[in-house]
C-alpha cells in the first residue's frame, strides 16, 4: 500500500472489538460487533482494525481468532482495510492488511522486521517525544495522534492533548501519513482535519451511536 493509499485509508478509521458493543441488545457478543462493522461498512468506513481488549473482551484466544477472520471477511467483502491491534503474529496468519501497536506493546524494530513488505505497520503517538523517535522510519505506514479528547473506550487513556497537538505536529515539518484519534466525535472532526489529520479514528462515536449508518456519514471527509 503506497502512501497515498494510506492517507485515503485514514479517512475514517474504525476500531472496535465484542467490548464496545456488549451494550447492544440482541444477539451474542460476536453477533453484536459483525452488526455494528457491516452497517459501518455499508456506510463509508475506509478502515477496520479488530481491538479486542480490555473488560469485557473476548480470552479465549480460538473465539478471537474465530471472530477476526470474519472481520477480516466481511472487510474484503467492502474492499476495506483490515487491521489487527497489536497482534503482530496473528495478522501475518490471517493476511491482514495492516496491524497497530501502542508504544507500550512489541518494540516497533521487531514489529518492523515481522511486518515489512507484508503488513502497513501504524503506532500510536500521545507526545511529541514520541513521534519524535520515529518520525523518518521508514518501516511505520502511518502516525496515530492523540488522545485528542478525552476517551471511554480505554481505560489506560493518557491525559487529552487537544487539537492544537495535531496543529503542532503538522507545524513541526512532519509530512507523514497522520490520524487523529481520542473522544472524536463529528462536531469535531472537520476541526481535526483543518488541523492537519489525514483522518480520524474512532471507536464510540460508531459503536454508541443511536443510528450508525447516520453516525459514520457524518464523521466521514466530504
Amino acid at each position: 500500500m503506497n502512501e497515498t493509499d494510506i492517507r485515503a485509508m485514514l479517512n475514517l478509521y474504525f476500531i472496535a472489538g465484542t467490548q464496545d458493543c456488549r451494550h447492544l441488545p440482541d444477539g451474542t457478543p460476536q453477533q453484536k460487533l459483525l452488526a455494528v462493522l457491516e452497517l459501518a461498512l455499508q456506510n463509508g468506513i475506509t478502515c477496520f482494525q479488530f481491538r479486542e481488549k480490555g473488560a469485557g473482551a473476548l480470552r479465549d484466544p480460538a473465539e478471537i481468532r474465530a471472530l477476526a477472520e470474519t472481520c477480516r471477511d466481511l472487510c474484503r467483502r467492502y474492499n476495506v482495510p483490515f487491521f489487527l491491534n497489536n497482534d503482530v503474529r496473528l495478522a501475518l496468519e490471517l493476511q491482514a492488511d495492516g496491524v497497530h501497536i501502542g508504544q507500550k506493546d512489541m518494540p516497533l524494530p521487531e514489529a518492523a522486521a515481522l511486518c515489512k513488505g507484508r503488513l502497513v505497520l501504524g503506532i500510536s503517538n500521545t507526545d511529541m517525544a514520541e513521534l519524535d523517535k520515529n518520525r523518518d522510519n521508514p518501516d511505520v505506514g502511518y502516525f496515530a495522534a492523540g488522545p485528542v479528547f478525552a476517551t471511554r473506550s480505554k481505560a489506560d487513556a493518557a491525559p487529552p492533548t487537544g487539537i492544537g497537538f495535531i496543529r503542532d505536529i503538522r507545524a513541526s515539518g512532519f509530512t507523514r501519513p497522520l490520524a487523529a484519534i481520542g473522544g472524536i466525535t463529528a462536531d469535531s472532526a472537520a476541526d481535526i482535519r483543518r488541523a492537519g489529520a489525514d483522518g480520524i479514528a474512532v471507536i464510540s462515536a460508531i459503536t454508541q451511536a443511536q443510528d450508525i449508518a447516520r453516525a459514520v456519514q457524518g464523521l466521514l471527509a466530504r
